[in-house]
């Protein structure tokens, strides 16, 4: 199946839809396992105590319903592999028409496989409809796939934004990505 997105350079094998609340629950696993792989293969952490699935999935099912932030998911035929939130920035002092990436998350044992391009599409869709004309994203410092990901899809880092956010019982940098929405 091809989707073809607004802009009709962008197309992708992977569907992207609006998430329903009823998406909370493979939402909430999708970002445990992620978490949990970022803590195990960047972090060098064995496994850190934090939200449990039925509090993901609150959390998810309240932004899904209250459209805060806005989330689409990907599939694979039955399943999902993966899931963005996006709005608003939630950084002080930034201008209404600057978006943030909240969370991009795709199934590590589905990664390379141009997911997390499709939701990255469907993102900058979204916030363009918005009115937004600048997007921003936290990455962990020391994940090196992420930042290559966010750098290939034109976002630069700004070297001045470094902030120190616990994960857990663990502290870890992250850095602010910017681009312009094309």
């Amino acid at each position: 199946m091809v989707l073809f997105m607004k802009n009709a350079l962008r197309m992708t094998t992977h569907p992207v839809r609006p998430a329903t609340v009823r998406d909370a629950k493979a939402i909430a696993r999708v970002h445990a396992s992620v978490t949990q792989a970022l803590l195990r293969d960047v972090l060098m952490m064995d496994k850190l105590s934090g939200p449990s699935i039925e509090e993901r999935q609150a959390y998810w099912r309240e932004a899904i319903e209250y459209s805060e932030p806005q989330v689409q998911v990907a599939i694979e035929g039955e399943t999902m592999v993966g899931f963005v939130g996006f709005d608003r920035s939630r950084d002080k002092g930034t201008p209404s028409t600057t978006g943030e990436l909240w969370a991009l998350c795709v199934l590590p044992e589905h990664g390379q496989q141009g997911i997390g391009t499709a939701l990255w599409d469907a993102a900058h869709d979204g916030l363009k409809d918005e009115g937004c004309t600048k997007v921003t994203v936290w990455v962990p410092l020391r994940d090196e796939r992420a930042l290559r990901f966010f750098e290939h899809n034109g976002f630069k880092r700004e070297t001045n934004s470094l902030r120190l956010v616990s994960a857990g019982s663990a502290k870890m940098e992250e850095i602010r990505l910017r681009r312009d929405l094309l």
